[in-house]
C-alpha cells in the first residue's frame, strides 16, 4: 500500500470481495470500515457510496478491479499483499463462503497465468494455507 491510489484500489477489491456471496457480513462490515477508517479514505467520494452499502458490488466488478489492481505484470510481493488482504476480510466473520473460496482460485488461477513459476508456487502455497486454517476451524 504505497500511495493513496493503490490504497483505494485495495479497499475497493476488499469491498467486492465482502459482496462476493451476495451480502455483507456485520463482521465484514466493521473490518472494511475500520481498514477505510485506518487509510483516511473512509469519507472518499469514490469509496463511500460502496462502503456503506449504498451501491452493491457485482462479483464481474471485484474481478475487474483485482485486474486493475494488479496491472500487467504484477510481482509476487503484489500478490501476496492482495491475498493477505482479502484473507484477513474473508476471515473476519469465521466463515468462508463458496463465492470466497472461488475468488482465492481464481486469484491464484491468475497468478499462475501472469507471473513466474516460483511466483505461483508462492501464492499457490499462501491459498492452500488459507484453506488449511479454515478447515481447521470447521473441526
Amino acid at each position: 500500500m504505497v500511495n493513496n491510489s493503490s490504497v483505494k484500489s485495495l479497499i475497493k477489491i476488499l469491498i467486492g470481495a465482502a459482496w462476493i456471496d451476495g451480502v455483507i457480513q456485520p463482521e465484514e462490515r466493521q473490518y472494511l470500515r475500520r481498514i477505510a477508517q485506518e487509510n483516511g479514505i473512509a469519507t472518499d467520494p469514490e469509496i463511500k457510496p460502496w462502503l456503506y452499502e449504498l451501491i452493491p458490488v457485482q462479483p464481474a466488478q471485484c474481478y475487474e478491479w483485482v485486474k486493475e489492481y494488479l496491472g500487467s505484470s504484477p510481482s509476487t510481493e503484489d500478490y501476496q499483499n492482495l491475498l493477505q488482504a482479502i484473507s484477513g476480510l474473508i476471515y473476519s466473520d469465521g466463515d468462508v463462503a463458496i463465492e470466497e473460496a472461488k475468488l482465492l482460485t481464481k486469484l491464484q488461477q491468475i497468478s499462475t497465468s501472469e507471473s513466474t513459476q516460483a511466483g505461483s508456487n508462492n501464492i499457490l502455497k499462501q491459498i492452500q494455507k488459507l484453506y488449511r486454517r479454515w478447515v481447521d476451524v470447521q473441526d
